[in-house]
C-alpha cells in the first residue's frame, strides 16, 4: 500500500520513510515509531492499517543512523541483532530528530499530527511529546505502546494529550508507568490484565489478541478524537 520516500532531519541526516496514504483526503496524520527491528513489514502493516482509517501514516527508518535497509524479525540471530548491536546506540534525543523529520513531513498536509509508537518507538511517542518543542515539534497527540524506560523521562511535562498502553505482566516496563500516573493523572493510562511486552505485534509470539483489538480501538478513538 505504502511508498518509501527520502527525509532529512535538522542536524542535516538523510533517512527513509514509509509514507501509507488513505484512498481519500486524509482526516489527519499519524508518525507511526518501529520497535528495535526496523521498518519491517509488522511496522509497515501499522501504518497501512491507519491509512484505512483515513490517516496520512509515516514510519521514519530510525536505524539509518546506524546501517540502511534493517528489518529485522522476531527471534535467532535477528533478535540478538536488535538487542546488542542496535538497541544500545539509540539515544532518544537524536531519534526525536528522525522523528521531527517525518512529522515535518506529515505537516505538509496541514492535518493535526499525533506520534504513536511501540515499545523503544513507545518510549520515542512520549519523548517527542515531552521533548517535541526543542526540535520544532508540537504533536496534537501521542501513543504510547509498552513505552519501556519511560519511567527515565516520567517528571517531564507532556504537551499534548497522550495514551499509554502496557500489559500488567510486562517485564519491560514493570511499574515505570506509575510514576508517569502520580506525575501526570491526565494521563490516559490502560493496563491489559495477563498481556506480556509487545502483545499487539500479531508477528510475536507475545501476542495476545483480546487485549490488542481493545487497544487498537482505544488508539483509533484518540486519534480521531485529537486529529480527526
Amino acid at each position: 500500500m505504502g511508498d518509501w520516500i527520502k527525509l532529512k532531519a535538522d542536524d542535516g541526516h538523510e533517512l527513509s520513510a514509509y509514507v501509507a496514504k488513505p484512498a481519500k483526503e486524509p482526516v489527519g496524520a499519524v508518525v507511526v515509531v518501529q520497535e528495535i527491528f526496523g521498518v519491517n513489514k509488522s511496522i509497515r502493516a501499522v501504518a497501512d492499517h491507519y491509512a484505512t482509517q483515513g490517516f496520512l501514516s509515516i514510519a521514519p527508518a530510525i536505524f539509518d543512523r546506524y546501517e540502511r535497509n534493517v528489518e529485522l524479525g522476531y527471534s535467532g540471530d535477528d533478535l540478538n541483532r536488535a538487542f546488542k548491536h542496535f538497541y544500545p546506540m539509540l539515544k532518544p534525543d537524536i531519534t526525536i530528530l528522525d522523528i521531527a523529520a517525518a512529522f515535518h513531513h506529515a505537516k505538509q498536509e496541514g492535518k493535526p499530527t499525533g506520534v504513536l509508537g511501540f515499545c523503544y518507538g513507545g518510549l520515542s511517542s512520549w519523548v517527542s511529546a515531552v521533548r517535541g518543542e526543542n526540535v520544532r515539534m508540537q504533536p496534537d497527540c501521542c501513543v504510547c505502546y509498552y513505552p519501556g524506560g519511560i519511567g527515565k523521562f516520567a517528571q517531564e511535562e507532556p504537551a499534548c494529550p497522550v495514551l499509554i498502553h502496557v500489559g500488567s505482566a510486562d517485564d519491560h516496563v514493570g511499574d515505570q508507568v506509575e510514576a508517569v500516573r502520580s506525575a501526570h493523572p491526565e494521563v490516559e493510562i490502560h493496563v491489559y490484565k495477563g498481556a506480556p511486552h509487545a502483545f499487539a505485534n500479531p508477528d510475536r509470539p507475545s501476542y495476545k489478541a483480546d487485549a490488542a483489538k481493545l487497544a487498537d480501538q482505544r488508539s483509533l478513538d484518540f486519534l480521531k478524537k485529537h486529529l480527526a
